[in-house]
């Protein structure tokens, strides 16, 4: 809640606003304990927000678009994931919301990267793993066969989705190493985003609260500011639990900025 505000002194953010706030947000709890089957866009934002609006203003000069995981298996329904993933992504419109972010951000002559996610046939000798971790390489999701060979890697599940190739292979996106778990603690992209003048990124990708919600952390923690587009990513609907709508409330709650993709395109416009 930091944005150079003075919370303190801001009459819509006291401290006994946010102390009384506890107790608002206690009945939310119950509110929603009791209501919310009968909430129809558990999605939507919130009536009635308790946490300040975001204030980030978009400067194309220190920008870019960095995408996550913009791969087959997770964004086509010959995917692995689709069957996990795929009500979310044609929810939320997000092969296509995808697309249109590439296409302005070329347009408007920012960087654009890319953190890619590939699995080697040596990541399958890990002596340890989470639960996706396991999953993942159990349904070789992101499958190549060597680090140093393209062999049956174009038209795999780690390759990228046909419709984004013109964007990602222009000879100008950056495309970074890939990411191991979920966060890009183990790939290139905050050395490139340095050294591409880049401060401020607008964040998209697969999947809400895995990876896109792993890099959205981890920039935030090396002093980025994070835009995050909501219909730009999707996630997995397991009886486990609903991973977009966990990944909105921690964008709501952390990012600077929470944008639609047509918020996006006109900024970019």
């Amino acid at each position: 809640m930091c944005n150079g505000h003075d919370h303190d002194h801001d009459p819509k953010f006291t401290r006994r606003a946010a102390l009384t706030g506890t107790a608002a947000l206690a009945a939310a709890t119950t509110l929603a304990a009791t209501g919310a089957a009968a909430q129809d866009n558990p999605y939507a934002p919130p009536a009635e927000p308790f946490l300040p609006p975001s204030d980030m203003v978009l400067d194309l000069s220190r920008a870019a678009l960095v995408v996550t995981d913009p791969q087959i298996d997770f964004l086509s329904p010959d995917g692995v994931a689709w069957g996990a993933v795929g009500d979310s992504v044609k929810r939320n419109n997000t092969v296509e919301n995808i697309e249109r972010l590439f296409k302005a951000a070329k347009a408007a002559d920012i960087p654009v990267a890319i953190s890619p996610h590939y699995y080697y046939p040596t990541d399958k000798g890990w002596k340890f793993e989470g639960a996706l971790e396991k999953l993942m390489h159990a349904i070789n999701m992101f499958d190549r066969t060597s680090p140093v060979s393209m062999d049956g890697f174009e038209g795999s599940g780690a390759d990228y989705m046909p419709q984004y190739k013109p964007y990602i292979l222009d000879g100008k996106t950056i495309l970074c190493s890939p990411h191991k778990v979920y966060g890009p603690e183990t790939n290139d992209l905050v050395l490139q985003l340095r050294k591409a003048g880049v401060d401020q990124v607008i964040l998209a990708g697969m999947s809400a609260n895995l990876c896109t919600e792993g890099h959205m952390r981890e920039l935030l923690e090396q002093g980025f500011e994070v835009a995050v587009v909501s219909d730009g990513t999707a996630a997995a609907m397991l009886p486990e639990g609903d991973g977009y709508l966990a990944a909105l409330t921690n964008f709501r709650y952390m990012a600077n900025a929470l944008w639609t993709t047509d918020e996006v395109v006109a900024m970019l416009g």
